[in-house]
């Protein structure tokens, strides 16, 4: 049994974690604001964490094995974590998001067409913090999310006094309406609707990975010893073509497509850039992925059966 803190755990794959912690039989502690409640058995701290000293006085003396954050999205937030969590574990692990590879976003090595990127594109041993931007700002935050979970990440791995790790997570899809980014719900409600998807011409790959299993995986985190950057994704990258076609099957209906020019914004999974990720090295740790178009349909049904969202 491992005393396991888990920061955010309110919904999705958070949720999901904090539910297998439990029946594995660790002690979970659950750290947020409160807008749900945390189930029997778990220990809950309704705090926020970016209040330094009511984080600190919420703690009081516990101790934790593994800490798990879910919702570190600044190297503010992680300065924060870093300073409270400083000889209260051994072990920290964030979740992070396969945007931090978007060339789009920063001035990242060049990795060739087809190639998956691996976790040493990114480096946040290496990489620079500037504490000074305005990470506060909600507009400025959604804008520079890329960047949010860079810093973050160099902040826990460059000045944290406990062994850290990230979890930089593919696309992540699965559960119906639990699934609150909407993004393959805007699929399904299009193609059932007949309407048009907008995809980039030469639209290139990206991977994905269920809720489930990326909640496997970051259960198999807690009590891995490895340290610095993993990928999670399934196995076997989609364009938005391949990706599209499949929701289509399971709806019953053709897709329809209107192309846009590279430069353009199309639909949520169609990318005119590479950054799709490389899962070796979670594999030479020792787990092991299903495979995108084995799990897929099955999301995809669940997510038509679904009540579809209210239209402003």
């Amino acid at each position: 049994m491992q005393r396991i803190c888990v920061i955010g755990g309110s919904r999705y794959f958070g949720k999901l974690l904090v539910g297998r912690l439990q029946t594995a039989g660790h002690q979970v502690t659950v750290i947020n604001r409160g807008s749900t409640p945390a189930p029997a058995g778990v220990e809950h701290l309704v705090v926020d964490r970016d209040d330094e000293a009511a984080l600190m006085a919420a703690l009081d003396a516990r101790t934790f094995d593994v800490v798990v954050d879910q919702v570190c999205y600044t190297p503010v937030q992680a300065a924060i974590a870093a300073r409270v969590f400083s000889g209260r574990t051994r072990r920290y692990v964030m979740t992070s998001t396969i945007e931090v590879y978007d060339p789009a976003t920063a001035a990242l090595p060049t990795v060739p067409l087809g190639t998956p990127v691996s976790e040493e594109s990114v480096d946040p041993t290496t990489w620079h913090v500037a504490m000074d931007l305005p990470w506060h700002d909600d507009a400025y935050l959604e804008a520079h999310y890329a960047e949010g979970k860079r810093q973050a990440e160099a902040v826990l791995a460059q000045v944290g006094s406990f062994a850290f790790a990230s979890v930089r997570s593919a696309h992540v899809l699965g559960g119906g309406a639990r699934e609150f980014t909407g993004r393959l719900a805007h699929y399904a409600e299009r193609i059932t609707r007949g309407e048009g998807i907008t995809v980039h011409a030469k639209a290139l790959p990206t991977v994905f990975i269920h809720y489930q299993e990326l909640a496997d995986l970051l259960v198999w985190a807690t009590a891995a010893d490895f340290t610095g950057p993993v990928n999670a994704c399934s196995d076997g990258p989609l364009d938005v073509y391949d990706f599209a076609e499949i929701v289509a099957r399971q709806a019953g209906r053709e897709a329809v497509y209107r192309t846009v020019p590279e430069d353009e914004e199309a639909s949520p999974f169609s990318f005119d850039r590479h950054y799709a990720m490389s899962n070796a090295r979670a594999k030479l740790l020792g787990f092991s992925f299903s495979r995108t178009t084995d799990w897929l349909p099955g999301a995809v049904a669940e997510t038509l059966a679904a009540p579809a969202a209210p239209h402003a």
